[in-house]
């Protein structure tokens, strides 16, 4: 798709682009909230890694699902996120939990205001825990909110593309940004990645390192560069492909979701 025209159908998806008028006349049905963060990642990556993932993958799978029929927006992102666990590194900018969910609730409430009824909360960040802010609201708006956390629906496909699993600025991450922000990727002079490979240090404890008992990690124990995973086997192709895995599952949903009308049995 030409790029003027891709500009054109994102003024009638992004909040942020378009004017009153545009607004008064769209019939929106849903509206997509993409979560990022601001926070290191590793040594090659920038501070803005979930932003523009988020923004980049929800104005990917908003366009898609418009031009199927969808009557979608896509609000502007959230640039910050829960970095308690990360506050020895500098300007990791974080949100208590708590205050994530004021901010959530604020913005449910315009939108109930402004007649939108669904909302899907597309997440970026793996320290931002929004499941239980759909918990806390629910029975106290009309708008039904969905969560989708991008990362964890594509552990499958990712498992397929990558040569090695990612946590934190690893292979996927910097296939990603490879793909959409490759000016923002810092190289050394012979064009390799001055990034660390990603190792983390294991747990004393087996039920820990087995997943069996859960915890905060403090990531400046865990890492050296807040990076968890080997990012050097990343490419543009491979961010590519994972954003088309991504695409393939968001897109029905979006454009399912517009359609069905919330009655007294919705989601079922």
């Amino acid at each position: 798709m030409a790029n003027h025209l891709i500009q054109n159908a994102s003024k009638k998806i992004c909040l942020s682009e378009m004017t009153l008028a545009e607004v008064r006349q769209a019939d929106f049905q849903v509206a997509v909230l993409p979560f990022g963060a601001t926070e290191p990642h590793n040594l090659h990556l920038p501070y803005g890694t979930d932003i523009f993932e988020a923004e980049w993958i929800g104005r990917e799978s908003c366009l898609r699902a418009a031009e199927m029929g969808a009557k979608i927006v896509l609000l502007p992102c959230l640039p910050y996120g829960t970095e308690s666990n990360l506050s020895t590194f500098p300007l990791a900018m974080n949100l208590q939990p708590s205050t994530v969910m004021k901010v959530v609730e604020d913005l449910v409430h315009t939108l109930s205001q402004s007649r939108i009824r669904k909302l899907v909360l597309l997440n970026s960040h793996g320290g931002n825990d929004l499941k239980p802010i759909l918990r806390e609201l629910y029975g106290k708006t009309d708008v039904q909110i969905f969560l989708c956390n991008w990362y964890q629906m594509v552990r499958d496909a990712a498992g397929q593309i990558f040569d090695m699993p990612d946590d934190h600025a690893g292979e996927m991450e910097t296939s990603l940004i490879l793909a959409y922000r490759p000016e923002l990727v810092a190289r050394n002079p012979d064009g390799s990645l001055p990034a660390d490979m990603g190792q983390t240090r294991p747990f004393r404890f087996q039920a820990l390192e087995k997943g069996w008992v859960g915890m905060t990690r403090p990531w400046h124990l865990l890492t050296t560069n807040s990076g968890s995973g080997n990012p050097h086997a990343a490419s543009a192709e491979k961010g590519n492909r994972l954003m088309e895995v991504i695409c393939e599952r968001l897109v029905p949903f979006f454009v399912q979701l517009s359609n069905e009308p919330i009655d007294e049995s919705f989601p079922f």
